[in-house]
C-alpha cells in the first residue's frame, strides 16, 4: 500500500477486507482493545494513561500524555493501515528509550472491535532546532464505521461526477479505480474522517473516545485485572502508570502474587518480597540454548489449585511477553501435560527474542499468540518443557514434606497421629506426603483427603496391611472405592452415615404433623426416594422407555373407567423398576375418606394389568415374569378399619399390593433404619474419629 498524499484534513485508505479481518473481527474482547491503544501509549512516550468506563454514557475514554500528533502524524502513520513504525522511525523512544512494541500498524483498527464511533483529539508540542521557540498543534477527527463502508461501496459514474461537501470542508471521495472494482469486499478507498473540534484544556498528549459501543458492559475489576496482565512495563520501573476510572494498576491487580507459594525465578528475583505466602525461591538459568536468547521472569506455584481461580477467570496459565507485552496468551496448552503439578502453576515469561526488529515477524495479526514454525518458537518450547519437568520433580518433593505438617494442623489428626508407633508414623508421614503432592483441588478438598487416608490407614492397621498405602493414589476415587468395598468396618462406617443423614430426613417430615402439609413434601421426595417405602429400594430408577409406555397406556384405559369420586381420590400415580422389582406407587389425598372397596377394586386392575405386561415381555424360557408390587399411599385410615384391617391386608397382599399411610410409613422407614444402624454398630473407635474430623471441620 503506497503512502497516502492526502487532499483532505484527514485521510484513510482502506479496503472493506481489511477493515474486516483487521478491525471488526480481530479481536473478542475489550481488554484486548484496549491493550492495543495502551500499548499506542507507551510508545508515544506517556507516563501516564487514564482510562474511563462511563456505563451510564456507554462509552470508553483512553487518555495520555504521550507525544501526541500533527496532522503529518495523523495522516502518514496512525491513518495510515499498515504503516511501519520500526522501520521508519528510531526504534527506542525518545524520552524514556523504551523499545516500541508497535510493529504490523494494524493495532488503531482494532477499536472497531468493540465501538462504531471512535474519536481523536491530540496536542503535539514541538521545538524549532534553531529558535528553540515551542510551538503546539491540535487536531481533532472522528471515524465512523458505517460511513467507512459507505467510503467503500461502488459508486455509478454519475455519483462520481457529483461532488460530495461535508462540514469543515471534508469530504468523502473514492480512489479512480473505485468503481471499477469488481469485487466491493476487496475495493480500496479513501475515507475522510470528519474533523471535530478541540477541547482546549488538553495540554498534551492523545485522548481517544469510543461510542456506539458494541457490548455495554464492562466491568471495571476485570478490565483492571485483565490489563495488568497483558503488561509488565505498568509500574515505577519505565515510568509508565495506568489508571481505570481514577484508580491505577498495581502489581496487585494480576491476582497471583498473593498466593503464590514457590517462585522459580530467571533473572532477578524481581517479586519475592511481593508474595506474602511465599515459602521457598528458586534461581534458574533463562538460557533456551540458541543464538545466546535467553528468558527473563518466573514460574510460580499455589498451595491450593483453587487459588487460581479468580470469579470466573482462570490464572493457571503460562503468558509469554515481549517487549512487556502478552505475546501468547498460555504455553502451558501446548504440552499434553497431565501431571498435577501442572493445575497449581502460573507464569510470566518474558522472551525480547520473539520480536526483534532485525529478524521476521512472527506473531500473529491480533499479536496475541506466535507461529509455532518458527525455530525461536520452538527452543523456547523446549526450553519450557524441561523446566517444567525440574519444576514437577522438585513441586512434587516439596509437596510431599509439608505434607505432614498441613495434616497435623487438625487437632484430630494430631491427636490419632501422635498415638500411632513410632513405624507406623512413618507410614502415615508418607501417605500425607503423598496425598499433598498428587491431589488437586483447594484446603477443604486436601482436609477430606487427610479424613479418607486416615480412615483407610486404620482400616489397613486392623488388617495388618499398611504396605498397601503405597497402591493408593488421592484422586483416583475408584481406588478408594475397592479399597472401601472390601473393608467391612469402612462399608458399615460409610453406611451409617447415609442412615443418619436419612434419619434427618424423616425426623423432618416428622414434624409436618399437619396432614395436608404432609401430603405435599411426601409427594415431591417419595417417587425419587422409595427408601421412605422400602429401606431396600436404595435407587428408583425410571423403566425402559418401551416398557413405561406400556404402563402408562395401562394407566390411562384404567382411569378412563373411573368414576369422578375415584379421580378425586388420587393425588398422584408413578411407575419405578429398583433392583429388578416393577412397583406401582398410588398416592391418595391426605384428606379424602376411602372405602375398602375401593382400593380393592383399583388394585384388582392394576394387578390384572402388569400381570398381563410382564407376562408378554418374559423371555419365554420358562422363567417366571418379574416381580411386581403396588403400594397404595394414603392420608388416614380406611373407612372400615380398625374392624376389617387384618382382612383387609391379607386380601391386599394376594395382589401383591399394600397400604401403608402417612404415619407409618414415617415410623417404618424410621424403624428399618435404626435398626439397620444398631445392627452395623461395628468400627465405633473409627466412627469416633470421623465424627471429631467432621465437627473440627465445621
Amino acid at each position: 500500500m503506497s503512502e497516502p498524499k492526502p487532499e483532505h484534513p484527514y485521510q484513510m485508505t482502506i479496503s472493506l477486507n481489511v477493515l474486516n479481518h483487521l478491525g471488526l473481527n480481530l479481536y473478542s474482547s475489550v481488554p484486548a482493545v484496549l491493550g492495543e491503544a495502551v500499548a499506542n501509549s507507551y510508545d508515544a512516550d506517556a507516563s501516564r494513561v487514564d482510562i474511563t468506563v462511563d456505563a451510564q454514557a456507554s462509552t470508553i475514554t483512553i487518555s495520555d500524555d504521550g507525544s501526541g500528533m500533527d496532522k503529518d502524524d495523523i495522516n502518514k502513520k496512525y491513518l495510515w493501515i499498515g504503516y511501519r513504525k520500526r522501520e521508519n522511525e528510531p526504534e527506542s523512544t525518545p524520552k524514556y528509550h523504551r523499545d516500541v512494541m508497535g510493529r504490523k500498524g494494524i493495532g488503531k483498527l482494532s477499536l472497531f472491535s468493540i465501538a462504531k464511533v471512535v474519536e481523536i483529539q491530540t496536542v503535539k508540542i514541538t521545538q524549532d532546532e534553531k529558535t528553540k521557540e515551542t510551538k503546539t498543534t491540535r487536531n481533532g477527527f472522528r471515524m465512523d464505521v458505517d460511513e467507512i463502508k459507505k467510503a467503500m461501496v461502488p459508486q455509478t459514474k454519475e455519483a462520481d461526477s457529483q461532488p460530495k461537501e461535508t462540514d469543515h470542508n471534508s469530504e468523502i471521495k473514492e480512489t479512480n479505480h473505485t468503481s471499477e472494482t469488481k469485487n466491493p469486499d476487496l475495493q480500496e478507498a479513501n475515507y475522510h474522517p470528519d474533523p471535530i473540534p478541540i477541547d482546549q484544556t488538553l495540554l498534551k498528549g492523545t485522548t481517544i473516545k469510543l461510542s456506539s459501543l458494541k457490548s455495554t458492559t464492562v466491568y471495571e475489576t476485570s478490565l483492571r485485572r485483565r490489563l495488568a496482565r497483558r503488561f509488565t512495563v505498568i509500574g515505577e520501573e519505565k515510568h509508565f502508570s495506568v489508571y481505570v476510572n481514577g484508580s491505577p494498576i498495581t502489581l496487585e491487580d494480576r491476582g497471583y502474587f498473593k498466593v503464590l507459594e514457590y517462585l522459580w525465578n530467571y533473572g532477578p528475583a524481581k517479586y519475592d518480597s511481593k508474595c506474602p505466602k511465599l515459602k521457598k525461591s528458586f534461581s534458574r538459568s533463562g538460557d533456551i540454548g540458541y543464538e545466546n536468547y535467553s528468558v527473563t521472569g518466573w514460574i510460580g506455584s499455589v498451595e491450593n489449585s483453587g487459588d487460581l481461580r479468580e470469579d470466573k477467570e482462570n490464572l493457571n496459565k503460562l503468558l509469554v511477553l515481549s517487549r512487556g507485552k502478552v505475546v501468547e496468551e498460555d504455553m502451558l496448552d501446548q504440552f499434553s501435560e497431565g501431571g498435577v503439578y501442572s493445575k497449581y502453576v502460573v507464569a510470566e515469561l518474558d522472551a525480547d527474542f520473539l520480536d526483534l526488529s532485525n529478524k521476521e515477524d512472527i506473531t500473529t495479526t491480533s499479536r496475541q499468540k506466535i507461529f509455532e514454525d518458527d525455530p525461536r518458537y520452538q527452543k523456547l518450547r523446549t526450553w519450557l518443557w524441561g523446566e517444567l519437568k525440574q519444576i514437577q520433580s522438585k513441586w512434587t518433593d516439596l509437596r510431599r514434606e509439608t505434607g505432614e505438617q498441613k495434616a497435623l494442623e487438625s487437632d484430630t489428626i494430631k491427636d490419632w497421629y501422635e498415638h500411632l508407633s513410632k513405624d507406623n508414623q512413618s507410614y502415615a508421614k508418607k501417605m500425607f506426603g503423598k496425598i499433598n503432592a498428587e491431589a488437586i483441588g483447594s484446603d477443604e478438598k486436601i482436609r477430606e483427603l487427610f479424613k479418607y487416608g486416615v480412615i483407610a490407614f486404620q482400616s489397613l492397621a486392623y488388617r495388618e496391611k499398611i504396605t498397601e498405602l503405597d497402591n493408593l493414589h488421592p484422586n483416583d476415587l475408584e481406588a478408594f472405592a475397592t479399597l472401601f468395598s472390601e473393608l467391612d468396618e469402612i462399608e458399615a462406617v460409610l453406611y451409617r452415615q447415609i442412615v443418619e443423614e436419612r434419619l434427618r430426613v424423616i425426623d423432618a417430615l416428622e414434624k409436618k404433623v399437619n396432614a395436608d402439609d404432609l401430603e405435599k413434601v411426601i409427594q415431591k421426595h417419595l417417587f425419587d426416594h422409595l427408601w421412605l417405602l422400602d429401606a431396600s429400594w436404595e435407587r428408583a430408577t425410571d423403566a425402559e422407555p418401551v416398557m413405561e409406555k406400556k404402563m402408562k397406556n395401562a394407566f390411562n384405559a384404567i382411569d378412563a373407567k373411573l368414576s369422578k369420586s375415584e379421580r378425586a381420590s388420587r393425588l398422584d400415580i408413578k411407575y419405578k423398576v429398583s433392583s429388578g422389582k416393577h412397583i406401582i406407587i398410588e398416592l391418595k389425598r391426605a384428606g379424602r375418606p376411602l372405602h375398602n372397596h375401593e382400593i380393592t377394586k383399583q388394585v384388582q386392575k392394576y394387578n390384572a394389568a402388569i400381570e398381563k405386561l410382564l407376562a408378554q415381555s418374559a423371555k419365554g424360557d420358562g422363567t417366571p415374569p418379574e416381580p411386581f408390587e403396588i403400594v397404595v399411599v394414603v392420608g388416614k385410615p380406611l373407612v372400615e378399619w380398625p374392624e376389617s384391617r387384618k382382612q383387609d391386608v391379607a386380601a391386599l397382599k394376594a395382589y401383591n399390593a399394600r397400604i401403608v399411610e402417612y404415619p407409618q410409613l414415617i415410623r417404618g422407614a424410621q424403624s428399618g433404619y435404626k435398626q439397620y444402624f444398631e445392627k452395623k454398630s461395628k468400627a465405633n473407635e473409627m466412627l469416633t474419629l470421623i465424627k471429631k474430623l467432621e465437627d473440627e471441620k465445621a
